[in-house]
């Protein structure tokens, strides 16, 4: 008969011992939890490892028995559905969807101990992690008129006040297989309709308000037995009765922001810190920035100082420099209209304005006291393998407290001053040109000559390539002032003195590894500023100091975005939908190579298919993204993709053509925006 029916005992879905996931695995005990609360189940049985259930009788005649009672219905024979009930599906914190084998329409009794043989050898192929875990669910096949997935919360934006249903004509299984993405609708708890999105292939949908009505219910209810929302498998028979099919928990919740989390987003400040900043750099580089941000806004009336204490214009988000974008003006006020009609902006600026009008011809001046100040002082600080260490930590104090000045008076300048003349980074561009024309290596030396490169190259505490430090600008003109700057305007002044300061303040760092921890650099970047002052000055090191680890290199994050309560981040739309953008699926945002499922996967692959094959499962842990054009976000690979945290993006229109291997994308699960490279942004909504 091609099974051992020795080894296997039958346990009717009524049976007490069916609602132990030991002993029937979680598909089968869920379903008979759910019938003996009243819920709308099919009749079934559930074939265990005898061990499982001592005392039952195994054998060939107890399972043709419950076979022929469940095949024969109204007709001669009725097809049998006979799925997988694996002790590791369907739990609180993994569904395992699709994972393992289901074979539909059954009939006969050779076809269906063949399918039960195809279930149980499923669990070899998941690996040995699955042994031992499977049970075999057996049930008639419903006729469905229209089938789906109806979820009791939406996994994707994190809300349990919401419920969200996939639906197709026929049964569920193309649904989740990923083949198909159905109609969606979002609900309220109550099954009011919220939202109805056809599949594109128009005609009317396949629910009715009265059978939403009905899911919504049975949601509910669900929810009740089992303690949390449900994903929910589900099929209207011929006749208009709704079956439940399948349940388990809601697993991946995406994270949602508190009400009044801060807007935040890397764009003002990715440009000046690109990569991850070690708690050490954020701490002599960015509370400068924030600090001296902080002071400019005040200055200008910019916001009020109650916000300006409690709210960090700059800060980081898992080592990344990220702003607060409605602090620094960078998107519209959230209410336009409103925030024009409030009095207290205009109070602000009115009290601002004479010292504005004040600044606006006493910056320039300032700026170039300043700025002589910070080129007298860094021509006058010795090699630092010269200086004593109180003196090294003075200077790392002194950079601290100038840089937090030449930020304020930077942001001012930009704000206040009428821009025009060239950029540091032009400057910077123009002598690299002419350095190369005339054959000259771009090393040490030539920064240490011409001190503008170094606008091209961010700050880092880790030591240069090759291990040869740039020289401290040094030579001076006529006038004093390092040559080719001389003619930088005031903006771009001050911002090469910052970054002239983080060099200083780099290699002065570089200096106390070298003294203090073997030339490790990394050991100290670990450190907090305190914690490095202190130790220089003779005080033990932290007692997690040696545990401690280097901040690792993470994907960037999102243009804009909030925190939830867990510090996890959470995208914000901000954009139009682009034609042929898909739909979210979750798993965050994340950026990678396009990658089609052949050859060599790149390290940050991003997985662009045809459709959500359940297969594609084992791809899916270390992905950067998901990206399939066609599919629900309520299949069974988009559970599992949330599940490994992967960013996910469905109905994403030609992404196989749009995308080809080795395309750099950013795939974001929130909003469904998938953009390479070479593509624009989307335009802001106003």
């Amino acid at each position: 008969m091609g099974i051992d029916a020795d080894r296997l005992v039958v346990v009717p879905l009524r049976d007490a011992l069916a609602a132990d996931p030991e002993v029937a695995g979680g598909k089968a005990a869920a379903l008979a939890v759910a019938a003996a609360a009243g819920l709308p189940v099919l009749p079934g049985f559930v074939l265990v490892p005898a061990p499982r259930a001592p005392g039952r009788p195994a054998g060939e005649e107890p399972l043709r028995r419950a076979w022929r009672e469940l095949a024969t219905g109204q007709d001669s024979e009725r097809p049998l559905v006979v799925r997988s009930s694996s002790r590791l599906e369907d739990t609180g914190t993994s569904a395992m969807a699709g994972r393992f084998a289901s074979v539909l329409g059954v009939t006969g009794w050779e076809d269906f101990t063949a399918a039960v043989r195809t279930v149980l050898e499923s669990e070899r192929r998941a690996g040995p992690a699955a042994a031992d875990t499977m049970a075999v669910l057996v049930q008639p096949m419903l006729r469905a008129a229209v089938g789906g997935v109806l979820f009791g919360a939406d996994p994707v934006a994190g809300r349990e006040d919401r419920l969200l249903v996939s639906a197709v004509r026929g049964g569920p299984h193309r649904l989740v297989s990923g083949q198909v993405r159905g109609t969606h609708y979002e609900l309220s708890r109550l099954g009011r309709v919220l939202s109805a999105e056809p599949d594109g292939r128009g005609g009317e949908l396949p629910l009715g308000r009265r059978q939403l009505g009905r899911l919504a219910r049975l949601a509910r209810r669900a929810r009740r037995v089992f303690g949390g929302p449900q994903d929910i498998e589900f099929g209207f028979g011929a006749d208009g009765r709704l079956w439940l099919l399948q349940s388990r928990p809601v697993t991946a919740m995406a994270a949602r922001a508190p009400r009044g989390a801060r807007l935040l987003g890397p764009g003002p400040v990715a440009e000046t810190f690109p990569g991850v900043l070690q708690p050490l750099e954020e701490d002599l580089w960015l509370a400068p920035m924030a600090h001296g941000l902080a002071l400019a806004l005040d200055l200008g009336g910019g916001a009020p100082r109650r916000v300006l204490r409690t709210v960090p214009a700059v800060r980081t988000v898992g080592g990344r420099a990220v702003a607060d974008l409605r602090l620094l003006g960078a998107v519209p006020a959230r209410h336009p209209v409103l925030h024009a009609l409030n009095p207290l902006p205009g109070t602000r600026r009115t009290h601002a304005a004479w010292r504005i009008g004040r600044l606006r011809a006493a910056l320039p001046l300032l700026a170039v006291d300043l700025v002589a100040d910070v080129d007298r002082e860094l021509a006058a600080l010795p090699p630092p393998g010269s200086v004593p260490t109180g003196q090294l930590v003075a200077a790392l104090s002194w950079g601290r407290a100038v840089l937090s000045a030449l930020h304020a008076q930077e942001s001012l300048a930009g704000a206040l001053l009428r821009p025009g003349g060239t950029t540091a980074a032009g400057e910077a561009l123009a002598v690299l040109a002419a350095a190369q024309a005339r054959g000259a290596r771009v090393d040490a030396g030539l920064i240490a000559r011409n001190p503008v490169l170094l606008a091209l190259v961010p700050p880092s505490l880790a030591p240069p390539p090759g291990g040869t430090a740039a020289a401290l600008p040094r030579r001076t003109g006529p006038t004093g002032t390092p040559r080719g700057v001389a003619a930088l305007p005031v903006r771009e002044g001050l911002r090469l003195r910052i970054r002239w300061v983080q060099e200083m303040q780099a290699r002065v760092v570089r200096e106390l590894a070298a003294r203090h921890a073997g030339g490790d650099v990394a050991r100290l970047a670990v450190l907090r500023w305190e914690e490095l002052a202190a130790g220089a000055g003779g005080a033990d090191p932290p007692p997690d100091a040696a545990a401690r680890a280097p901040r690792p290199q993470s994907p960037p994050l999102p243009e804009a975005f909030r925190l939830a309560d867990d510090g996890r981040v959470v995208p914000e739309p901000h954009g139009r939908r682009r034609p042929g953008a898909g739909q979210g699926a979750g798993g965050g945002y994340g950026t990678g190579t396009a990658w089609h499922g052949e050859g060599p996967r790149p390290g940050d692959a991003v997985l662009v298919v045809r459709a959500l094959d359940p297969q594609l499962a084992a791809e899916l842990p270390g992905l950067a993204g998901l990206v399939s054009e066609t599919g629900s976000v309520l299949s069974h690979l988009a559970v599992l993709a949330r599940e490994y945290r992967v960013p996910a993006a469905v109905g994403v229109a030609d992404a196989l053509e749009r995308f080809p291997p080795g395309t750099r994308l950013g795939v974001d699960g929130a909003t469904g925006q998938v953009a390479a490279e070479d593509e624009p942004r989307a335009e802001r909504a106003p």
